[in-house]
């Protein structure tokens, strides 16, 4: 069925102005988020001081995840907000609450300044940015929809998809310069601040633009009919012909979305600094390209899926994605970092040690468990140093060791230290591991390492990483499929009078809570296995069930009537 726009024709002027200015509020809102992702490395050590590396790294991963666990909260609120006081004033307000709490961040206090109040306060900021996106994405999506010709929806609400590369592509770009221009020490000093304060102006940029726009039409029509929802939490929860699309949608659109793009764009980068242990200059160049490479692809596959429709182009996207993420991985593993490839596959480690010595590696209460038996301490050395191993029972009440070829290596325990003690116990320990790992051929950083910041340098690493580029524009390629056509085929799915509410929910949850968790979850999944590939299966099982729920239930939507209820 075709449809007319409500209120006539968006004039090809008017409908430029409309996606300019919700994409580029939405680029702001993204950079935000994004940038806090690109220094995760940086900002570990600084507000959680005095834990194990691998632990400062596991609890900033975890206060990355913390902002998007508050999105689908954002949502509700921001949803209500925006099908009964409309569209354009919810824009307004989400912003402004991301922009002022990303600049607080850039003036944080860190934990060797107040001690426990430095994380308390970043988890603070960090909840209030994931709480303001929660309302955002929902709104720039559905606000273009309602605008735009209904041939050209894919195409026109492609730009918002895009938008999200243009914010990622931003922050690492303003991180880069600035690492350049200060040096690694200064910017790890103090220089990490200056993307986040460089927000305000951002802010300041996108409210302007935003204060530019009118209602939609759509949500406009609905007004002079008197027909706003007054009951928009009843009507997409508790109803069922509305709460099954809910539940469609989460399992077989945002679910999928959540684990495709994060593991595409941020477990990848993790997975390169930490496991491969590449420097992180090197890293960003590879990134960035990335991205770059993403930003056209959300446009193209948009407009396919006017064509073609969008089901098919997201499955592709997802089927895709499920095929490549352990062949995937392991290629990366090759490609960037020889050394450890040829070691892991010709020198196995194990940890022998007293099951009851070992604990579960990854601590969620903040920090009150320290990892600090000889086993958590052997394992956290070697997940630190990027090293798969497997574990083998010891005697009870005995030392842990590390078996690494045919040498042992006896671990210590640090327990009844402070800790200041059992950081220093498991840095001297480290200090001892490493010349045996690197006997093993276990290296502690990858070759070529970038030497500046000149082009001949950053052509040279490119093309020494080509074959990480390769796989990471495949992630790309998935990832986009997936993406580029969900803002249409999302707003094609749900009534007008509850669309900002029953649409933001699932896909905050979707992708918040199963892609904004996904690196700290794989981490976690590695070091308490031992390998460098067991916490995929977390994003393959789910991107499988989202195959399976849009192959069979997934409705095509590209010609349907967005203004009927």
């Amino acid at each position: 069925m075709t449809e007319a726009v409500a209120g006539g024709e968006t004039s090809p002027e008017k409908m430029r102005l409309v996606v300019m200015a919700s994409a580029a509020g939405t680029v702001f809102e993204w950079y935000d988020f994004f940038v806090y992702g690109a220094l995760a490395s940086v900002i570990a050590p600084l507000f959680f001081a005095g834990l194990p590396d691998a632990q400062a790294f596991v609890f900033t991963l975890l206060t990355f995840g913390v902002g998007f666990v508050m999105r689908p909260l954002g949502a509700i609120v921001f949803g209500k907000m925006g099908d009964s006081i409309g569209r354009k004033a919810t824009f307004l307000v989400t912003i402004s609450i991301m922009g002022l709490a990303t600049f607080a961040i850039g003036l944080l206090p860190t934990a060797p300044t107040v001690g426990i109040w430095a994380p308390v306060l970043l988890v603070t900021c960090r909840i209030l940015q994931g709480f303001a996106l929660g309302g955002e994405y929902g709104g720039a999506a559905i606000y273009v929809a309602e605008h735009a010709n209904p041939r050209r929806r894919g195409l026109e609400t492609g730009w918002i998809q895009t938008s999200a590369a243009f914010g990622l592509m931003g922050a690492l770009l303003v991180v880069l310069i600035a690492r350049a221009a200060l040096g690694e020490d200064a910017f790890k000093q103090w220089g990490w601040r200056i993307p986040f304060l460089l927000s305000v102006v951002l802010l300041a940029i996108s409210v302007w633009i935003r204060l530019q726009l009118e209602e939609s039409p759509a949500f406009q029509k609905l007004k002079e009919e008197g027909q706003v929802s007054k009951r928009a939490y009843a009507e997409s929860f508790l109803e069922w012909r509305n709460l099954k699309i809910v539940l469609l949608v989460f399992f077989s659109i945002t679910m999928a979305q959540g684990v495709v793009w994060y593991t595409g764009f941020f477990y990848t980068q993790f997975y390169l600094e930490r496991i491969l242990k590449i420097d992180s200059q090197t890293v960003n160049v590879i990134m960035i390209a990335g991205v770059i490479l993403s930003a056209p692809l959300y446009v193209l596959f948009a407009w396919l899926s006017d064509f073609v429709g969008r089901k098919y182009v997201m499955l592709f996207g997802i089927v895709m994605m499920l095929a490549l993420y352990f062949p995937g991985f392991q290629y990366i593993t090759h490609a960037g970092n020889p050394p450890l490839a040829r070691a892991l596959e010709t020198v196995p480690v194990t940890v022998i040690a007293d099951p009851a010595d070992c604990t579960f590696q990854l601590d969620l209460t903040g920090g009150a468990r320290q990892f600090s038996s000889s086993c958590d301490i052997a394992k956290g050395s070697l997940t630190s140093a990027g090293v798969a191993y497997r574990t083998e029972a010891g005697p009870p009440g005995s030392l842990a060791r590390i078996r690494v070829g045919d040498r042992e290596l006896e671990s210590v325990s640090a327990r009844g230290q402070t800790n200041t003690q059992i950081k220093a116990t498991r840095t001297a320990f480290e200090a001892r591991l490493r010349p045996i790992l690197d006997a093993a051929g276990y290296p502690a950083h990858a070759p070529g390492a970038m030497q500046g910041w000149s082009w001949s340098e950053i052509v040279r690493v490119f093309g020494e990483k080509i074959g990480v580029f390769f796989m990471l524009a495949l992630f790309v390629v998935a990832a986009t499929a997936l993406y580029g056509p969900q803002a249409a085929a999302l707003v094609e799915l749900f009534p007008t009078r509850i669309r900002y509410t029953a649409l933001s929910v699932p896909y905050h949850i979707g992708v918040g809570w199963f892609g904004g968790l996904l690196p700290a979850i794989v981490f976690a999944i590695n070091t308490a296995t031992g390998s460098i590939y067991a916490g995929l299966w977390y994003p393959v099982v789910a991107t499988a069930i989202s195959a399976v729920v849009s192959l069979l239930f997934l409705p095509e939507t590209r010609n349907r009537n967005i203004f009927a209820d």
